[in-house]
């Protein structure tokens, strides 16, 4: 949260554009914050998305847009909500298609453990680049507290509960050891 993740994905597809090369941005369904199919940052920056749901297969979905219209890059925001079996598409996009994938997400929930999506990203990608967040301390936030609506943070729950700055609090280990447990 907070480390400008989707606005580093919009940026990339944006040079990929001023180059004269197509992107194709996916994003989940479930995060409805800005409108199914929308890509938007805190900063004010959008772009639509072809949005998807857990059961679609990623490597179909990329293999038909690319043979509408080439494509240079496909670009994946909020990635920790891919399934393990996405992130394997996603791998064959790159291996079998020569499209590079970009995936944008957080690595853990609100409890610190790993989104499936995430957990594998880690152990398959090829490269990995780390967006920092900073906490209230100064220090780097690498996890995440989910915050009741009066103000209380929320140490059990569904993972998955859409949100952002309203719901979610960037946090360094340390704070959210302190607050969380």
């Amino acid at each position: 949260m907070n480390a400008g993740k989707s606005t580093s994905l919009l940026q990339s597809s944006y040079n990929y554009k001023e180059r004269g090369m197509n992107t194709l941005i996916l994003a989940p369904e479930l995060d409805d914050r800005y409108g199914v199919g929308k890509v938007t940052s805190r900063i004010g920056l959008e772009s639509d998305a072809i949005s998807f749901k857990a059961a679609d297969d990623l490597f179909k979905v990329v293999s038909e847009q690319n043979e509408q219209q080439a494509l240079h890059c496909v670009l994946i925001d909020e990635a920790q909500f891919l399934s393990k079996q996405q992130v394997y598409q996603l791998g064959e996009v790159t291996d079998e298609l020569n499209i590079p994938v970009l995936a944008y997400g957080l690595r853990t929930d609100f409890r610190g453990e790993p989104f499936e999506g995430s957990k594998y990203l880690l152990a398959w990608s090829d490269n990995l680049k780390e967006l920092k967040a900073i906490c209230h301390c100064g220090a780097k936030a690498t996890m995440v507290v989910r915050m009741g609506d009066d103000g209380t943070p929320i140490k059990e729950g569904s993972q998955v509960e859409i949100g952002g700055n309203d719901r979610y609090v960037s946090m360094c280990r340390r704070h959210f050891r302190e607050l969380v447990g």
